[in-house]
């Protein structure tokens, strides 16, 4: 009886400690499989990748396609006229007896000899040649710094590369012609050049800023000639009516001067008040 008595015990906890068992399964929750926190990264990564790689082409899209629209212009430039014209000049002036490097005094040259004609169609030419010189020293180091990052398109650099070398060749065949006209002048022609620029500019804008200001005066002047002339009792009468307004205006401003002045006993009664 007694063995009988401790194997149903025994089933009994048995069974105890499987119910036991199942319940703290139920009670504990079951944690997120590793795996999806693995493919979520990899989605995270491929859409971060594929929305980098659409902005980084749409970037070098439009870069390309500012580079194209810019080839062939910004530096396809051409000497001025003047070059050729004096070139023109120079051979007038070796028809008519003139020889390079001669040293001539400039105070016995005459105002229409070879010599000061040549000089001046030089001048001109250099003068010409200044918007030239000063746009590609404006650009070079903007280019350069694009070439050494790859930043410009092989077309556009052959380009500039091409404008430079032209404006390198006027700027030293200047100097040569300088020489030959007066010995030494080549060191200070394109200072001087520089000087007469900038005084033709802004000789230039002020002269614009006055016709300008012409303009808007005849302008005006026409605005009253529109306008329907009064006769003279017409202007009398207008001169009076101002004169009245005034007078009106002038009264007006008296009587509120006066009604904003301070009331009569308000100090008087601020003293009985204290007493």
């Amino acid at each position: 009886a007694d063995a009988a008595g401790s194997g149903d015990d025994d089933s009994g906890s048995g069974d105890a400690g499987e119910e036991f068992a199942e319940g703290a399964e139920e009670a504990i929750p079951k944690g997120t499989d590793p795996a999806f926190y693995l493919a979520f990264g990899f989605i995270a990564m491929v859409a971060i990748y594929i929305f980098m790689y659409r902005r980084n082409k749409k970037k070098r899209l439009m870069r390309e396609a500012f580079f194209i629209d810019m080839d062939g212009d910004k530096f396809n430039i051409k000497l001025p006229g003047a070059v050729d014209e004096y070139y023109d000049v120079k051979d007038k002036c070796l028809a008519a007896g003139w020889e390079p490097g001669q040293t001539i005094d400039p105070a016995q040259a005459a105002a229409n000899g070879p010599h000061r004609v040549l000089a001046q169609a030089l001048m001109k030419r250099c003068i010409a040649d200044i918007p030239l010189v000063t746009h590609i020293q404006k650009e070079s180091a903007g280019m350069n710094k694009l070439y050494s990052q790859s930043m410009c398109s092989v077309k556009q650099w052959k380009t500039y590369q091409a404008a430079e070398q032209l404006v390198s060749s006027e700027v030293e065949e200047v100097r040569a012609e300088a020489d030959e006209i007066e010995p030494g002048w080549s060191q200070a022609i394109w200072r001087q050049a520089m000087q007469y620029h900038n005084m033709l500019k802004n000789r230039h804008e002020m002269e614009a800023k006055a016709r300008e200001q012409a303009a808007m005066q005849k302008l005006q002047m026409e605005e009253e000639a529109k306008k329907p002339k009064l006769t003279p009792e017409q202007q009398a009468d207008k001169m009076a009516e101002e004169l009245i307004k005034a007078e009106e205006r002038e009264k007006a401003s008296k009587g509120s001067f006066k009604g904003a002045g301070m009331k009569k006993g308000f100090l008087d009664g601020k003293k009985e008040a204290k007493k």
